[in-house]
């Protein structure tokens, strides 16, 4: 399934991408291009503006209620009945690209030699250039992602 977000759910945005959604969003993107995105490209407008839902004419929508960003996921998963779709870290949290496995020997220069040696498995953005790595910080996701889904849904 792939959404575009309004400028007030960024981090919705980005904790759908960590879970592998296509996400388009930019805090820059106003209502009427919003709106041709979702018409254009066939996504599901995620919004918590009511006056842009007053607006939506042929495109699939969902108010997001809550306020809370890991309430927003779960809320989205659940009116979708996405948690068997989900695919952590398979997508660039940046430009939205699905992201490319990188050889441990092809990251020894992309890199920070200490990243080098300490990190497991490594991925790289085909469009932004961006190197992704199972740092200090995957198992903080890892753990944010595990008490998302393992939260019953409504």
């Amino acid at each position: 399934m792939r959404f575009v977000a309004d400028c007030m759910l960024g981090k919705l945005a980005r904790w759908l991408r960590v879970l592998g959604f296509d996400v388009q969003y930019s805090s820059k993107t106003g209502d009427d291009e919003l709106l041709n995105i979702a018409r254009r490209e066939g996504r599901t407008l995620l919004t918590r503006d009511t006056r842009l839902l007053g607006r939506v004419k042929a495109v699939s929508a969902l108010r997001i209620t809550s306020e809370k960003w890991d309430e927003q996921v779960i809320q989205v998963l659940s009116a979708f009945d996405l948690k068997d779709e989900v695919r952590p870290f398979s997508r660039c949290l940046d430009c939205n690209r699905t992201l490319k496995l990188l050889a441990k020997d092809e990251a020894r220069n992309l890199v920070a030699p200490f990243v080098f040696e300490h990190a497991r498995a490594f991925a790289l953005c085909p469009d932004c250039g961006r190197v992704f790595w199972t740092g200090t910080h995957f198992e903080d996701m890892r753990s944010k992602i595990n008490a998302i889904l393992n939260k019953p849904h409504p």
